[in-house]
């Protein structure tokens, strides 16, 4: 009678280290979403020069900054049951040349409804590559350390966005606005041709929807050199139980109903505080008195504490009740708000609490997708994931409208930004909500306990 070996790919990864392809893999992704952030955050840091070149209101400015969200958003929307069903690597590749195209294309009008439409556009691409890479991430990274790692690779986006910043000061006086949209048109481009031919394709996915592909034995003999893989049947101990259900139905079946609904929530509300910081800072600045490249460098400073805010949250998150650290978070961030509001003309404290601001709600924000990546199963991660992204793009839209609604009604600094402690009160509620309902289950939300590395049928 013949045996065969069945391998739980996952227990597989969990029980290993982190070896040198799953770092490249890592690595490789952390460089999708530096791009994807700095694509994401140009319109933001082009907008002054923007405005005093073409002569447009912030009113004006309003859809363009938001045409690039809705770009995202539906880019999330479609790319996520796309990653599910056709493969992350094909989606995330495909995503990234898309984006780069069209942000090449944005340098090279002089009209401000074809830059509103070509933002829109790269949007789609911007917005596709995001939950891929943080999926493909997830799904590579020991259990142990999927947090740390996932957070820590969706750092890109807030270096990516924060050397906007930085280059923006010192590119656009001497270049122009358009250099800066070149950049991020050009690098893309070469990213995606170098991700079709180095990055693998999610091991997981491959177990789920072709279990019997060579590709799986492959990359495992990278992760572990030494594991008996020969002849072996490949499988995850969740696939059964998803069979009739698409990927999106999945998201609203018992018991993750509440949970997608209270992640929808949090993802709302703390995307409408990072988009718009992310796209206004430098102009509420600049119209608060401070000159324009040090209003780039302070408006920096939300990145920067974003990137240490991830890290710092992500390597919590593996340790104690990830809902609890992200919750408490958010509440954190309410002070920092009052502080950038009450105290924005001393420049030292003001650096302090936009630093503060970007630890606890852009940190907050990466820890958060993190925990969708893991709060759902392989045969709708992506979904999980992209829709979650999606419905917090609608945030993301409202708060750039937002932004240049209240400026144009004559609201002060002060007053626009105390208005953002609401959404973050909002999505503290929203995460404890997630503690009280899951937090007695297996230590990771929505994952259930490993089965074992292999067994003998």
């Amino acid at each position: 009678m013949s045996s065969t070996v069945k391998v739980d790919v996952q227990q597989l990864i969990d029980s290993g280290r982190f070896s040198r392809y799953q770092f490249l893999i890592a690595f490789l992704c952390f460089i999708i979403i530096a791009i994807d952030g700095f694509d994401t955050a140009i319109i933001g840091f082009i907008a002054p020069s923007l405005r005093s070149e073409w002569g447009i209101t912030p009113q004006q400015m309003a859809p363009l900054m938001a045409a690039g969200l809705v770009g995202l958003a539906v880019g999330s929307f479609i790319a996520g049951p796309l990653g599910d069903r056709i493969g992350r690597k094909t989606i995330l590749v495909l995503s990234v040349l898309f984006f780069g195209i069209w942000s090449l294309a944005s340098a090279y009008t002089d009209s401000l409804f074809m830059l509103t439409l070509f933002r829109f556009l790269t949007g789609l691409g911007l917005g596709g590559a995001m939950p891929n890479a943080i999926t493909l991430t997830s799904e590579y990274s020991p259990q142990r350390i999927k947090s740390k790692v996932v957070t820590i690779m969706f750092c890109g986006f807030t270096i990516g966005s924060g050397l906007g910043g930085v280059l923006a000061a010192h590119m656009i006086p001497e270049y122009g606005w358009r250099s800066v949209l070149l950049l991020g048109g050009y690098v893309p481009i070469v990213c995606a041709v170098v991700l079709l031919f180095v990055l693998p394709e999610s091991v997981r996915f491959l177990a789920l929807r072709k279990p019997d592909s060579p590709q799986i034995a492959a990359i495992l003999r990278r992760i572990a050199p030494g594991a008996p893989l020969e002849g072996a049947r490949f499988v995850i101990p969740e696939s059964s139980g998803t069979a009739g259900r698409s990927a999106v139905g999945q998201l609203f079946a018992s018991p993750r109903k509440f949970g997608t609904l209270a992640l929808w929530s949090a993802f709302f509300m703390s995307l409408l505080i990072v988009y718009l910081l992310t796209n206004w800072l430098p102009t509420l600045f600049k119209d608060a008195g401070f000159p324009l490249a040090k209003a780039a460098l302070v408006a920096a400073m939300y990145q920067v504490g974003g990137t240490i805010g991830a890290i710092v949250l992500g390597w919590a998150m593996d340790r104690f009740n990830p809902y609890r650290v992200l919750g408490t978070s958010y509440m954190v961030a309410i002070a920092f708000i009052a502080l950038i509001s009450y105290q924005y003309t001393d420049l030292v404290l003001l650096n302090i609490a936009v630093f503060g601001v970007g630890f606890c709600v852009s940190g907050s924000q990466v820890g958060a997708n993190a925990l969708a990546a893991s709060f759902y199963p392989t045969s709708n991660r992506v979904t999980g994931v992209s829709w979650a992204l999606g419905i917090g793009r609608c945030g993301a839209i409202l708060g750039s409208l937002m932004g240049g609604a209240l400026m144009g009604a004559g609201l002060g600094f002060s007053a626009i930004i105390m208005l953002l402690a609401l959404p973050a009160l909002l999505a503290s509620v929203a995460i404890f909500a997630m503690s009280a309902r899951y937090s007695h289950e297996a230590n990771r939300p929505g994952i259930a306990p490993s089965n074992q590395l292999s067994a003998i049928d």
